[in-house]
């Protein structure tokens, strides 16, 4: 049989350092997914979708974060199984008492630790959180779930891997043998937000819609295909629309500079990348000048988003920017001084730097006026 692993939708994520546009786009992404995921199921004519927690990024979400998902998860066939995570992790009177009363027979709340048979000899195992963090080993319940006449045990759980703590985002530790020692076929696990084999049978779905500069990868989710006896067979389909690219770019002139831009522009969708560029070398003081005046004018405008670190990109005053500066006087005099700090080094020579690119940049902006 067939099914659909997802994770950490974290709806309602607010994207607190964007601008309001970009905010906006991102987290009407985080719905979109749900409709991608859905169509996968649907064109596959897969019957289930398993999602391992923290499907909304708070368990107080805003009444629009709860309608937008459950209608989004309404429009398909396939039967979606929902376990709290420790985002939105279970309590009475809660979160998921809000999305019971707005929920849909195909949406089934796993909010207590009772195995459930999905279909004829299809048990379904799963580890609901019902604090943000557990001391214990919140799958330790799967020893003891009985699963009368199973031919596959599927467990679901949301939590880190035993000694994989530092990649993980809870402290609710997960045996990293529980699949073996529980006697399950599949362990579909989340709280990572990248797609993980820990082991043939043990993954991490990774979150369907990337949503921070980790990884390069956009968001998947996970095809698995089970069979009594047998590995399962895990297929990653993309779901996500944006990439959130970290790149290093080691430059000497403005030559590199758009080589670079070209291999960049060639590799992704512009309007669908989130950039965060760190830029180093040594350059002309011109040179740096027009990168990071392109930057600004052209490459910013053409991504979701560009952030640029280039305090390591050093832009040294050649002969011609000193040329240029003498003749106007007390720039030139304010260029001489400034030259000499820059080459004595230190703490200064930075401010220096940065003071003298100034001057550069005021001075062309005075002679193309």
């Amino acid at each position: 049989m067939r099914f659909l692993h997802t994770a950490d939708w974290q709806l309602g994520k607010p994207f607190g350092r964007f601008e309001p546009e970009v905010r906006a786009a991102l987290g009407e992404a985080r719905f979109d997914a749900i409709d991608r995921i859905g169509e996968v199921a649907t064109a596959n004519q897969v019957e289930h979708v398993i999602v391992a927690g923290d499907i909304f990024d708070t368990e107080g979400p805003e009444d629009r974060v709860i309608v937008q998902a459950v209608s989004r998860m309404q429009r398909y066939p396939c039967r979606w199984w929902l376990l709290p995570g420790n985002h939105d992790y279970a309590r009475n009177g809660g979160l998921w008492d809000r999305v019971r009363h707005k929920a849909s027979d195909n949406i089934i709340l796993l909010t207590e630790p009772v195995a459930q048979e999905m279909e004829a000899g299809l048990w379904l195992l799963p580890a609901p959180l019902l604090h943000r963090h557990h001391l214990d080993d919140p799958t330790e319940l799967f020893d003891s779930m009985e699963t009368p006449g199973a031919k596959l045990r599927i467990g679901l759980a949301h939590g880190s891997i035993r000694d994989f703590t530092a990649r993980g985002e809870t402290k609710n530790q997960i045996a990293p043998d529980r699949a073996k020692r529980s006697g399950l076929d599949y362990l579909a696990l989340g709280d990572w937000h990248g797609t993980l084999k820990v082991d043939p049978r043990t993954w991490y779905a990774g979150t369907p819609e990337t949503d921070g500069f980790q990884r390069d990868e956009p968001g998947h989710v996970l095809m698995i295909e089970l069979a009594p006896g047998v590995e399962p067979k895990v297929e990653p389909v993309r779901t996500g629309r944006f990439q959130w690219l970290l790149r290093d770019w080691t430059l000497q002139d403005t030559a590199a500079f758009s080589a670079e831009c070209d291999v960049l522009l060639s590799a992704i969708d512009p309007a669908a990348t989130l950039l965060r560029l760190s830029l180093a070398g040594i350059t002309s003081l011109a040179d740096r000048v027009e990168i990071l005046s392109r930057l600004e004018d052209n490459l910013r405008h053409r991504l979701r988003f560009l952030d640029v670190r280039a305090d390591d990109l050093v832009g040294r005053p050649g002969e011609q920017d000193l040329a240029d500066l003498k003749v106007e006087g007390l720039l030139g005099i304010a260029a001489e001084k400034l030259t000499e700090t820059i080459a004595a080094g230190g703490t200064e020579a930075i401010l220096a730097r940065r003071a003298m690119e100034r001057l550069f940049v005021e001075y062309h902006r005075g002679s193309q006026a």
